[in-house]
């Protein structure tokens, strides 16, 4: 199954971010460049016993290739619930979380916990691949810690069961998001598999979006915080790929029309009260690096109805300009 042929690479794919890449802020960062996007990681178990709330984060943003993520360390619960998801998005693809550094997943033997057992993740690859008809692939992390550093044999353990490709972020388990994401690692990863190769990990403006490929030799990348407020980059990222200038962020007020649209999008999606206590943090990333911003910075953390999104980011427009 050619992971490929849904999108030239390389590109810039929006990485799956639980509590952020909701339908909302999907469909932006699609009009904004993103080669691909991918929902936020959902529970196969939780899919199988039909949990309401799970099957919520499904909905597909339209308008480019839209995985959905899985998680989960039985292989025949993520088979069926791969099918599951599926059924519920029409999504593109089926992207396996071998990553997630939280507690609460990696003590269930789940994310990034599949690193101590390469057979494992090619078994729970296998059963999935088989039960689907749309490329599979798999995001994961350099290694559970410096002196457990073996995301080129897991890298291999998927191929060998059919994943279609595999995203790896350059960090270990317990670095989190903290140091420096390790690019070296992501090339030997590119030497030792013949599936095409996703680089993660501090692809934060255009420019480093260039070293990064030239130094990892990856196939493509996924940019995951620096898109926190910023969907632009993607459109930044996408000139620099096709070797053209690359445009400035628009002025605020314009920045500001796109958050509006995000937060009526989210409201369209979920329930107001819901799409309102998320706009918080999503309308404060909008204000990063905003001189004089504080003030609405903590109107934002007020925030409870739609009309109190209206009034904060019209005042943004007049007053910060």
């Amino acid at each position: 199954m050619d992971f490929t042929a849904l999108f030239p690479l390389p590109g810039a794919i929006l990485a799956p971010m639980a509590g952020v890449t909701d339908y909302a802020f999907r469909t932006v960062c699609a009009e904004l460049g993103a080669a691909a996007t991918v929902t936020e990681m959902v529970s196969a178990k939780a899919l199988c016993y039909g949990d309401k709330k799970t099957a919520s984060l499904l909905r597909r943003n339209e308008g480019l290739p839209c995985g959905v993520q899985i998680f989960g360390s039985d292989p025949e619960f993520m088979a069926r619930g791969a099918q599951i998801a599926l059924e519920l998005s029409g999504a593109d693809y089926v992207d396996i979380n071998m990553g997630c550094p939280m507690p609460k997943i990696v003590n269930n033997g789940e994310g990034s916990a599949l690193m101590k057992d390469p057979a494992l993740a090619g078994r729970i690859v296998r059963a999935v691949r088989d039960a689907v008809s749309v490329p599979v692939t798999v995001k994961t992390r350099k290694g559970w810690d410096k002196g457990h550093v073996n995301v080129t044999e897991l890298a291999r353990a998927v191929q060998d069961n059919g994943a279609a490709a595999i995203a790896v972020h350059g960090r270990t388990k317990t670095m989190l998001y903290a140091g420096t994401a390790d690019w070296d690692v992501i090339a030997e990863v590119k030497r030792a598999v013949s599936i095409p190769v996703i680089a993660n990990g501090d692809v934060i403006s255009a420019e480093s979006a260039l070293r990064c490929l030239r130094r990892s030799g990856a196939d493509g990348l996924m940019v995951g915080r620096a898109a926190f407020g910023d969907p632009w980059i993607f459109r930044q990222i996408r000139a620099a790929l096709a070797g053209q200038a690359v445009p400035e962020r628009p002025p605020l007020a314009e920045r500001m029309e796109l958050a509006l649209r995000q937060m009526e999008l989210a409201k369209e999606d979920k329930d107001e009260h819901i799409a309102c206590l998320e706009a918080r943090k999503q309308l404060a990333w909008y204000l990063r690096g905003v001189r004089f911003s504080n003030y609405y910075k903590q109107q934002i953390s007020k925030i409870a109805v739609m009309e109190d999104v209206y009034r904060v980011i019209r005042g943004i427009q007049r007053d910060l300009e």
